[in-house]
């Protein structure tokens, strides 16, 4: 099995039981279908000896309460990237995020390709920005794991048909681990 991680944070992003396609618009964006929603029901323990208020039984997470997730979400420890109010960065925010991101990333293409492909892919990325940017209001934002704030952003949108969640990805900005 391949992981890909993030080649800024090292977070675990996604492996290749999911099928990644580039994106038809730019294939410098990997896309792939997120499974199902899945239920996760929270996990409560109590230590050994412990006596649990009945203050404590009023706590979110439950015994029995189950939350949606994306099984990417789930499988790779992704965090939802909101502000304390329950909303994500604004568009100019993500942009300014974005033309940061995209620097490392150019540092790190510039290494392995030549003059004319760096150019290309620079093409390429215009492409990708304005493809995201103007999409923006339809993501959603995750995280890795270590919720650094300059590694890449997992974007989750849905198909066509509404229903079927992907994700959206930067392809340079993931190295393979094989494990």
């Amino acid at each position: 099995m391949i992981i890909y991680k993030d080649i800024v944070s090292d977070d675990e992003i996604i492996s290749d039981t999911f099928k990644l396609v580039p994106s038809k618009d730019c294939d410098i964006l990997w896309e792939a279908d997120c499974r199902k929603y899945m239920k996760r029901k929270n996990e409560d323990f109590a230590l050994e000896g412990a006596n649990p208020s009945a203050e404590d039984a009023d706590e979110e997470g439950g015994e029995g309460e189950a939350v949606m997730v994306h099984d990417i979400e789930d499988q790779f420890r992704l965090v939802w990237l909101k502000y304390e109010d329950g909303l994500k960065p604004s568009k100019e925010n993500y942009k300014s995020y974005l033309k940061g991101y995209i620097k490392k990333l150019n540092k790190r293409v510039a290494e392995t390709k030549t003059p004319e492909e760096l150019k290309a892919w620079q093409e390429k990325v215009k492409v990708a920005m304005k493809k995201v940017t103007a999409n923006y209001d339809n993501y959603d934002l995750l995280m890795g794991e270590s919720m650094n704030g300059d590694a890449m952003y997992v974007l989750i949108d849905f198909r066509e048909d509404g229903v079927t969640p992907y994700a959206t990805v930067w392809a340079d900005g993931l190295k393979e681990e094989k494990v």
